[in-house]
C-alpha cells in the first residue's frame, strides 16, 4: 500500500494531511472574528473587560458544542463509504422519508454559495495586514486597490493549483499549518500572561450573562460575530473523505487548543490595550505580535489564509461529486489526481468559484464589508444538517436520546440564524442570491428527473427481445448500406429488458442502420475505487449484445478502449462472430469499426402536461444539453460519433384521427372563412 493509500488510516503523515486540507477555514477564523466583535462593542474605546471575556467564553463554547461535539464527535460517525458533508449524510437517510431532499438541496446549495466568500474574506484580512507597513527600505501601499489586486493574484494561483489534487497541496501546506497553529499558540500564551483573568472565559457563564449584560452594545445579535469562529465545522465534515476521520480525531484537539489560546491572547491584549489605541482600522490578531515578528506573522497569515481557501474548494468538489452521483446536480466531469476517491478535482466547479470568488472581492472592496456579510447561509446549512443528523440518529441511538440531541442542537444553531439574519441588508443579500441560483439549478435537475418519470408512459420503452429479430434480420439485409460494423448505443436497460423506444427508433426506422453487430451498452460506477468488471447478455443470437460495465470510481469511462476488449473476449469465446477487415495496419486484426450514436434530447411540442411541468422538464433537458456531453462523459472525443436528436413526448395522447370529406362540405369551410375575413 502507497502511502497515499495509507492516509486515511491514523498516521502521522495523515494528521500532517489533515492540517493542510480540513482546517483552513477554521484556523483562520482568528484573523477577522475579534474585528466583528470589536465592531460589535462599539469599538475600541467602548471595550469593558466582562465584554471582552463574556464574547470570548461565547467562542469557546460555540467551537466546543458545534465543531467537536455535533460535527467531529456525532456528525463524523455518519460516513458514506468514508466521504462526509451533507450529500453524505443524505445517502444514508433518504430511504428514511422522501421529504428529506428538500433540507438536503437547501443546506447544499447554502454551504457552497458561502463557501465563495471564504477564499475572499480570508485573503483580504491576511493581505490588509501589510497595507502601510514598513520592511527596511521599502513601504507597502496604503492603498486598497493595490490590496485588491494582491488579493486577486493570489486567488488566481490557488484556484489554478488545484488540479494537481489534495494529497499534493495537503503535503505542500501541512507543515506550514502546522507552524501556523503553534505561531497563534505561543502568540496567544505569551499574551494571556499579561491578563490571567482572561481564563475566566472557559466558564460557559460569562459567555451566557454577556448575552444581557449593558456593556453589549449589541446584544442578542452578538452571535452573528461570535458564529464567523465556528464557519469551517461543516467544512471539516465535508473534507472528512480527504484525510479520514481518525486523522481528525487526533489533530482537532491540536488545532482547538491553538485557536482557543489565539482567541485568549487577543483578548487579553484588548483588555490591556483598548484605550490606548488610536487607529480605527487596527487587527488585534496582528496587534499581539510583536513588531519584530510582524512580517513573520503576515506572510504566515496569508499562507494560512491561501490554505483556508484551498480547503473551501476541496470540500466543494466532495459536496458536487456527491451531488452528481445523487442526481441532484448535472453532470461534470471528475478527475482523481490523488489515489483515493477523495482525491478529486472538477474543473468546472473549480473556475466557477474562482470567477464568483473574485467578483465578490472586487464588490465588497474590504474584509470588513466581507465580514459583514459571511455567515449568514452556513447557518442554514447546519440547521439542514441537523436534521438530517437526527434521521441518522434514530437507527443509533435510543429515540429519546436522537430528540434530545436534535432539540438541543437545533435551539443554538437557530440562535445562531437568526443574530446572523441582520447581516442580509448589509452583503449577506448576495450568499443568498448565490444559494437561491444553486437551488434552482439542484430543483430543476432533480425534480425535472422525477416529473418526467411521472409522464413517461410505455409507450416511451419497448422490450429489446421483441426486436431482436428484427435486429439480426437487418444486420444481414444486403439491401442496406453497412454503417459500421459495431455500432452502439449508450442506453440503459431496465428490468425486464426494457429500452427506450427511441433508440429502436433510430436503429430501424431512421433510415434503417444495417451492422454486424448492434450494442447496448449500460455504464455503472461502484464505490471501490478499481473496480472493472462487465457482464454480457446475446438474447441468444450473435448480433445483438447488451453489455453493463461495472467500473471503479478510479476508472477513465473511455468506453471505446474497454468495448474493444469485450469485443475480442467474446469473439475468443466465440459468443460472437469475427469481425476481420480487409483493409488495416494491423495484421490479424479480427475486430471492426464502431459508430457511437448518442440522443439529444429535445421536448417535443406534441408533450401533453401542465405548464409548470412542461418548462422544469424543458430546462432539465436544456441542463443536460450544455454541461457535460456523453461525448466528454464517456471518453468517445476521438471516436466516430454520431449525434442524432429525438423528441422527448410526455403524457402521450392518441393523436385524433381525421375524417375524409366530399369537396361540398370542403367548399362550406371555405365559404364561411372568407366570410369571416
Amino acid at each position: 500500500m502507497s502511502l497515499t493509500q495509507n492516509k486515511k488510516k491514523l498516521s502521522l503523515m495523515g494528521v500532517l494531511v489533515s492540517f493542510g486540507i480540513v482546517y483552513g477555514d477554521i484556523g483562520t477564523s482568528p484573523l477577522y472574528t475579534m474585528n466583528a466583535i470589536i465592531r460589535d462593542g462599539g469599538g475600541f474605546k467602548n471595550l469593558q473587560p466582562d465584554y471582552v471575556i463574556g464574547s470570548i467564553s461565547l467562542i469557546i463554547w460555540t467551537l466546543m458544542i458545534i465543531t467537536t461535539l455535533k460535527y467531529v464527535i456525532i456528525a463524523m460517525q455518519a460516513s458514506n463509504h468514508g466521504e462526509g458533508g451533507i450529500f453524505a449524510l443524505y445517502t444514508l437517510v433518504r430511504r428514511k422519508k422522501k421529504w428529506l431532499i428538500v433540507p438536503a438541496l437547501i443546506g447544499g446549495a447554502a454551504l457552497l454559495a458561502d463557501g465563495t466568500i471564504t477564499p475572499a474574506v480570508t485573503v483580504t484580512s491576511a493581505i490588509e495586514g501589510l497595507k502601510s507597513q514598513n520592511f527596511g527600505l521599502f513601504t507597502f501601499s496604503g492603498d486598497q486597490n493595490v490590496v485588491i489586486a494582491v488579493v486577486i493574484a493570489i486567488l488566481l494561483v490557488v484556484f489554478a493549483m488545484q488540479r494537481f489534487g489534495t494529497a499534493k497541496i495537503g503535503q505542500a501546506f501541512g507543515p506550514i499549518m502546522c507552524g501556523w497553529f503553534f505561531f497563534i499558540a505561543i502568540v496567544g500564551f505569551c499574551n494571556l500572561l499579561s491578563y490571567p483573568g482572561i481564563l475566566k472565559a472557559l466558564s460557559p457563564v460569562y459567555g451566557l450573562q454577556v448575552l444581557f449584560s449593558p456593556a453589549n452594545k449589541s446584544g442578542f445579535f452578538i452571535l452573528g460575530s461570535i458564529f464567523l469562529a465556528t464557519t469551517g465545522a461543516e467544512a471539516l465534515y465535508s473534507d472528512m473523505g480527504h484525510v479520514g476521520k481518525h486523522n481528525i480525531y487526533l489533530s482537532w484537539p491540536i488545532v482547538y487548543l491553538s485557536l482557543v489560546l489565539s482567541y485568549m491572547g487577543q483578548g487579553a491584549w484588548l483588555i490591556n490595550n483598548h484605550a490606548n489605541v488610536h487607529q480605527s482600522g487596527l487587527n488585534p490578531f496582528y496587534a499581539v505580535v510583536p513588531d519584530s515578528l510582524a512580517l513573520f506573522a503576515i506572510i504566515l497569515a496569508t499562507l494560512a489564509a491561501v490554505i483556508a481557501s484551498q480547503a473551501l474548494i476541496t470540500g466543494s468538489y466532495t459536496l458536487v461529486s456527491e451531488a452528481i452521483r445523487l442526481k441532484i446536480l448535472p453532470r461534470m466531469i471528475i478527475h482523481h489526481p490523488g489515489n483515493k476517491r477523495g482525491q478529486i478535482y472538477i474543473g468546472t466547479v473549480n473556475w466557477l468559484l474562482c470567477i464568483i470568488t473574485i467578483a465578490l472581492v472586487l464588490y465588497f472592496q474590504n474584509s470588513q464589508h466581507m465580514e459583514a456579510a459571511y455567515g449568514l447561509a452556513i447557518t442554514v446549512t447546519m440547521l439542514m444538517t441537523t436534521i438530517l443528523l437526527h434521521n441518522f440518529l434514530d437507527t443509533k441511538v435510543p429515540r429519546w436520546l436522537s430528540w434530545l440531541l436534535t432539540a438541543f442542537f437545533l435551539v443554538v444553531e437557530f440562535s445562531f440564524f437568526i443574530s446572523s439574519a441582520v447581516k442580509f441588508e448589509h452583503g449577506g443579500y448576495v450568499t443568498v442570491l448565490i444559494t437561491l441560483a444553486i437551488i434552482m439549478v439542484m430543483y430543476i435537475w432533480y425534480f425535472g428527473n422525477r416529473v418526467r418519470s411521472k409522464y413517461e408512459t410505455d409507450y416511451e420503452y419497448a422490450c429489446l427481445t421483441d426486436y431482436k429479430d428484427q435486429l439480426v434480420s437487418l444486420s444481414q439485409d444486403e439491401q442496406y448500406p453497412v454503417s459500421s460494423t459495431n455500432l452502439v448505443y449508450m442506453a440503459k436497460v431496465k428490468k425486464g429488458h426494457q429500452i427506450k423506444k427511441s433508440i429502436l427508433y433510430s436503429i430501424l426506422d431512421k433510415r434503417p442502420k444495417r451492422a454486424q453487430v448492434y450494442w447496448f451498452i449500460t455504464m455503472v460506477t461502484t464505490d471501490s475505487p478499481y473496480t472493472h468488471d462487465y457482464t454480457v447478455e446475446t438474447y441468444g443470437t450473435k448480433n445483438v449484445v447488451q453489455v453493463t460495465i461495472y467500473l471503479g470510481f478510479k476508472k477513465s469511462q473511455k468506453v471505446n478502449v474497454y468495448l474493444r476488449q469485450i469485443i475480442n473476449d467474446l469473439i475468443e469465446q466465440k459468443i460472437i462472430d469475427a469481425q476481420p477487415q480487409r483493409y488495416t495496419t494491423f495484421k490479424g486484426r479480427l475486430v471492426g469499426d464502431f459508430k457511437f450514436v448518442i440522443l439529444k434530447e429535445a421536448l417535443s411540442l406534441a408533450t401533453n402536461i401542465s405548464g409548470f411541468d412542461r418548462w422544469l422538464v424543458s430546462a432539465r433537458i436544456w441542463l443536460q444539453n450544455h454541461t457535460a456531453t456523453p461525448i466528454q462523459w464517456f471518453g468517445l472525443s476521438f471516436s466516430d460519433v454520431k449525434i442524432e436528436n429525438v423528441p422527448v413526448n410526455l403524457g402521450y395522447k392518441p393523436h385524433i384521427k381525421l375524417r375524409r370529406i366530399n369537396h361540398k362540405k370542403a367548399r362550406q369551410y371555405e365559404t364561411f372563412e372568407e366570410e369571416r375575413q
